[in-house]
């Protein structure tokens, strides 16, 4: 029986692509900086798996996701030749990702989720990120379980038998949310529950993976009120 909801975040929950290029555009209008951020914004998330490898593997000591944040984009802005950015956009940009909107889905789909399970994060954000983005969104988590928590980035196991242990749970008691096959292959190899929601426009329109669940996954839903639908 499931107890427990654990969500990923990024793109499962909010809309980091648009926001991101929203709050880039803004930039843009108050500096008058050129640049091509809408491409800044795709390539910044492509380095985002390839940004944690090095802490993965241990050949770095552990960082939260804000400084790998920040150096990604400060390699993408230098390869991209864009001028005129100091080093105090560059902490603003690195915020960016604090700064968030959700899915149309999610407000109502986690009041209906959160009156029957407890429901918490499961992110590589750091706390202070997904505090913020809780805020931003006035979303009300029961936990709030990051990264730094265990001092491993998904899809590490300790993140997903770690928030399980401290939740109390069996780790089949307790059910993955994620718009990412990846995601929930993990946790589905670490014994948890796996429910696949669908985001076919988070990477944009022409998004070509990550559209379906693998055949594998417990539950296939097509936003947060489906799924509350399906499992509540």
């Amino acid at each position: 029986m499931i107890k427990a909801l654990l969500f990923d975040v990024f793109g499962t929950v909010v809309d980091w692509r648009q926001s991101v290029i929203n709050q880039f555009n803004q930039f843009k209008f108050k500096t008058q900086i050129k640049g091509d951020w809408e491409k800044v914004t795709d390539l910044w998330r492509q380095n985002y798996q390839p940004s944690m490898e090095d802490v993965r593997s241990g050949k770095r000591p552990w960082v939260n996701l804000d400084t790998l944040h920040k150096e990604s984009l400060v390699k993408i802005i230098d390869e991209m030749q864009i001028q005129g950015v100091k080093e105090d956009d560059l902490d603003q940009m690195t915020l960016y990702w604090h700064n968030l909107d959700q899915w149309s889905d999610v407000e109502d789909g986690l009041n209906k989720l959160r009156s029957n399970f407890t429901i918490s994060t499961l992110s590589n954000g750091g706390t202070k990120l997904l505090t913020n983005l809780s805020h931003i969104n006035n979303i009300k988590w029961d936990n709030i379980f990051s990264a730094e928590n265990f001092k491993c980035y998904k899809p590490d196991p300790k993140t997903y038998l770690g928030a399980s242990d401290i939740l109390g749970h069996k780790p089949n008691e307790v059910l993955m949310v994620a718009a990412h096959n990846q995601d929930l292959q993990a946790a589905k190899s670490c014994g948890l529950m796996t429910a696949f929601v669908s985001r076919p426009k988070e990477y944009g329109e022409n998004q070509d993976f990550d559209l379906k669940a693998d055949e594998n996954i417990d539950i296939s839903a097509t936003d947060f009120i489906d799924l509350s639908n399906k499992i509540v």
